[in-house]
């Protein structure tokens, strides 16, 4: 491959536009070198090196180059970018672009395009040296092109992880018009707000907490414990019930099981019972789970607990 071209693709990560190789080397030389399989034609008019074709970094830089200025990586790709999705190397890359640009979507591509010319300009920020939008227009955008757990998950995960907070998720709900399933996304927001922090959690309180059987409790209740800070998944203050949801993530290994252990007995020692509940029990016996509460919390409450 000649070595002017090969510099010029490594130098801008891998991908690069027509337009700006052929400022330094005659398009013969492009040409030749994509005949003979050393460069690869990426996006229309954007070429790269062939062994990074799959590269999603690469081929998120190859897609802006194609979009040219005001673009920015948006919806799904730009959750993989803000390290809340995977991005497959095959997977079609997104960005929006303003309404008067002319780029289109093709092959590997879909191009949004923004009413609002003024949008990219406040809502874009530079991440990794790529144009993005910012985290919550991409959790708040995504939303109809997900499903199940993969939808809900950005919102769950950038909030739980402090990168963002439930009131400037709903902040950005307005700026995202004409949004398909937007009830659905408000009544997450509201149950992520009361402290439903995991998949586990939001289907807790869907099935067994906001049951007309149990008295009203709280979740995520934050406690300072020994001079440590630490959350109670649900707590049901009148009768001093911690009632902890033990999803498989935190609660496989025997250095968890004693993890456990020992915060429970120190939680006991300040007068709270502390009643564990596996996600196969949860989520296989939910009545049985709710029955046990009630008579646990109705004896708590007639020795006087509460």
């Amino acid at each position: 491959m000649n070595n002017d071209l090969e510099r010029i693709l490594r130098g801008a990560g891998g991908a690069c536009h027509r337009g700006t190789i052929l400022q330094r080397v005659p398009d013969h030389i492009l040409e030749h070198a994509v005949a003979a399989g050393q460069v690869m034609r990426l996006f229309p008019k954007v070429y790269c090196l062939p062994s990074i074709t799959k590269d999603p970094v690469v081929r998120v830089r190859g897609a802006l180059a194609y979009a040219g200025p005001g673009a920015a990586i948006s919806h799904r790709s730009a959750l993989a970018v803000w390290g809340l999705a995977s991005l497959a190397g095959d997977a079609p890359i997104e960005l929006t672009i303003p309404a008067s640009r002319r780029p289109r979507s093709a092959a590997g591509l879909i191009i949004h395009r923004s009413l609002d010319p003024q949008a990219n300009l406040r809502g874009v920020v530079s991440r990794r040296g790529l144009s993005v939008v910012r985290l919550e227009r991409a959790i708040v955008e995504s939303w109809p092109y997900l499903n199940g757990d993969q939808q809900r998950a950005p919102a769950i995960t950038a909030v739980r992880g402090r990168r963002t907070t439930v009131e400037r998720l709903v902040a950005e709900l307005p700026r995202v018009p004409k949004l398909r399933g937007l009830a659905n996304l408000r009544r997450l927001l509201v149950l992520i707000g009361s402290g439903c922090h995991s998949e586990l959690e939001l289907w807790g309180y869907d099935h067994i907490f906001s049951h007309p059987d149990l008295p009203p409790s709280d979740a995520q209740v934050k406690i300072n414990l020994d001079g440590r800070v630490v959350y109670l998944d649900r707590l049901f203050r009148e009768e001093r019930v911690n009632v902890e949801l033990d999803g498989a993530e935190w609660h496989r290994s025997a250095a968890d099981r004693e993890r456990d252990l020992r915060r429970d007995s120190r939680l006991m020692t300040r007068g709270l019972l502390v009643v564990r509940f596996t996600h196969a029990r949860l989520t296989g016996e939910p009545d049985e789970v709710r029955r046990e509460l009630r008579a646990i919390l109705s004896r708590r409450r007639a020795r006087g607990v509460a």
